[in-house]
């Protein structure tokens, strides 16, 4: 029984490292070159305007959509951010998708890049704002007879944004890319003590306390500003009120769960724990692939070269994984 299991899992690893080469080969040659429009989309949600760019491969039938939603902090639609670099790894994914007939529209969330006008001071950003902003988004999307199927995709803590708007919206089906499973003070608390003298990580971890219950403490460090500014702690208080594995626990519709070894600020655990709360959910772990989506070594500079390397290619793996998902939605 045990060589039977053996030889099916190589069976399957063989399957799927030919879809990879597949893959490689189609971004390399060009094959299959779609024709496709790209346009700015706009969203009028009543309280500010949205903006995104809308990538539309040409058909005559309907084709899936991917709503992709960006990770935390100043990230914008490409998934660059002025604080981490610009690596254009949102940007790269949505150009994989559109190549195999996939339509995406990828956005800058409110407060962030062309969006900053919706809402200018972050004191006033909330998940629940991120998560309204999405449903918007999704309902615009599911009434275009353009599009198919609407599928939901979040990077980083935009997996928590897709995982709790997707029921709402009746979505098709969430795709979490390096999302946590962990309530985010927690994510922090293991980030920030690998980093922090102690002194610091006392006073890291006295304000992570009062903010988990929902106080504000205006008494930050200059070296802990950039986290726990006063500012951003209205939107930190929302934010570690969320259960990300318990949000995805109550997904109805299909999901993917896509996590590579090599990430630095997300862990295969996560993935596993987001597994476990919803076990119908599909597990993809890439051996490799760091946070921003390249195979990159376990090395902390090489690591974070990549966050600022925008001509690093995508893994391979990773555009195989979703497109294998949502080619299996058509039978769903």
């Amino acid at each position: 029984m045990a060589a039977c299991e053996s030889n099916r899992h190589r069976v399957d690893d063989g399957v799927m490292m030919l879809r990879v080469l597949a893959l490689s080969l189609t971004l390399f040659t060009g094959f299959a070159q779609a024709t496709v429009l790209q346009r700015p989309i706009t969203l009028d949600t009543g309280s500010g305007e949205l903006f995104g760019s809308l990538l539309l491969p040409k058909s005559d039938t309907p084709v899936p959509v991917v709503l992709i939603i960006s990770g935390s902090g100043p990230t914008d639609r490409d998934g660059n951010n002025p604080d981490g670099g610009r690596n254009d790894s949102l940007k790269r994914l949505a150009w994989v998708l559109a190549k195999h007939n996939i339509a995406s529209v990828r956005y800058d969330k409110r407060g962030v890049a062309a969006s900053l006008a919706a809402t200018p001071d972050e004191r006033n950003l909330s998940v629940e704002a991120y998560v309204a902003d999405a449903q918007a988004w999704g309902h615009k999307l599911k009434t275009d007879p353009r599009f198919g199927k609407l599928i939901l995709l979040g990077h980083s803590e935009g997996a928590l944004i897709a995982s709790l708007a997707a029921p709402n919206i009746d979505a098709a089906a969430v795709i979490s890319l390096s999302g946590s499973a962990r309530p985010i003070d927690q994510v922090l608390r293991q980030q920030l003590s690998n980093r922090l003298p102690p002194p610091l990580m006392l006073r890291s971890n006295e304000l992570l306390d009062s903010l988990k219950a929902g106080h504000t403490d205006d008494n930050v460090p200059p070296q802990l500003q950039v986290i726990f500014r006063p500012s951003v702690q209205p939107y930190l208080i929302s934010l570690f009120r969320q259960d990300p594995a318990a949000a995805f626990a109550k997904l109805k519709m299909p999901a993917l769960i896509i996590q590579g070894s090599n990430d630095i600020q997300v862990g295969v655990g996560d993935a596993k724990a987001l597994k476990a709360a919803k076990p119908d959910a599909e597990l993809a772990l890439i051996e490799g692939m760091n946070h921003v989506m390249r195979i990159v070594p376990n090395d902390v500079k090489r690591q974070l070269a990549s966050y600022k390397d925008p001509q690093l290619p995508l893994a391979a793996e990773l555009g195989a994984r979703i497109l294998e998902f949502i080619d299996g939605l058509r039978t769903r």
